[in-house]
């Protein structure tokens, strides 16, 4: 019997990313993914075991690029300023790239979807760590003042990620009139935008006050 195409995880996966936001971990069942990737149902089993070990991996298959481009920013020889700059944008940019999906998780856990709840205490603790550990270090270098780590931490995501959550919503549900889409576009989702608000945030935790 000849084994499956190697490819078929990767098109499951393709479609479940594209799937899931809309559906959740309720809506998205193993025939509309399959359907969607053009593949037989059996495949995701064949795959992934079931259906929540399909979800467990597309989940962590895309948290996985983001963390590890995360420890390898942080892990360069170079200014703890510059490398908590570049974790604070890798991490903003992944933000911006997969907002539904983040969406979708925080909602599937917050209905008490165990596949949402366990990826997210998995996962969260992972990157919190990454960028307490250089906040840390900034502080023991005297580049930042003594401030309580979770204060310090909480003001910088108000900074730099919420903007980016806020806009998705009103995106998603038609509240940005037409003429604003593109300043929203320019002044909170581009690059520019997002190393603006990184490089004021970081002003306002070395200034202390």
């Amino acid at each position: 019997m000849p084994r499956p195409s190697q490819d078929q995880d990767q098109l499951l996966l393709a479609a479940g990313a594209r799937l899931y936001p809309a559906l959740g971990c309720a809506g998205l069942s193993v025939r509309r993914v399959a359907e969607a990737a053009g593949v037989n149902p059996a495949m995701v089993h064949y795959h992934f075991g079931s259906k929540d070990g399909f979800l467990r991996t597309l989940l962590q298959h895309h948290y996985e690029d983001m963390f590890s481009a995360l420890s390898l920013t942080s892990q360069r020889d170079s200014d703890v300023m510059e490398r908590l700059a570049a974790a604070l944008l890798g991490m903003a940019r992944f933000v911006r790239e997969h907002r539904p999906l983040i969406g979708r998780v925080w909602a599937d856990a917050q209905a008490g979807e165990a596949v949402a709840q366990d990826f997210l205490r998995a996962n969260a603790p992972r990157h919190l760590g990454v960028l307490m550990a250089l906040l840390q270090e900034a502080q023991a270098q005297g580049r930042l003042p003594v401030q309580p780590p979770l204060t310090r931490f909480a003001f910088l995501m108000g900074s730099v990620v919420a903007p980016l959550v806020l806009a998705g919503g009103l995106q998603a549900i038609g509240a940005v009139p037409s003429p604003m889409q593109a300043v929203l576009d320019e002044q909170l989702l581009s690059d520019a935008a997002l190393q603006r608000r990184i490089d004021w945030a970081l002003l306002g935790l070395a200034s202390g006050v």
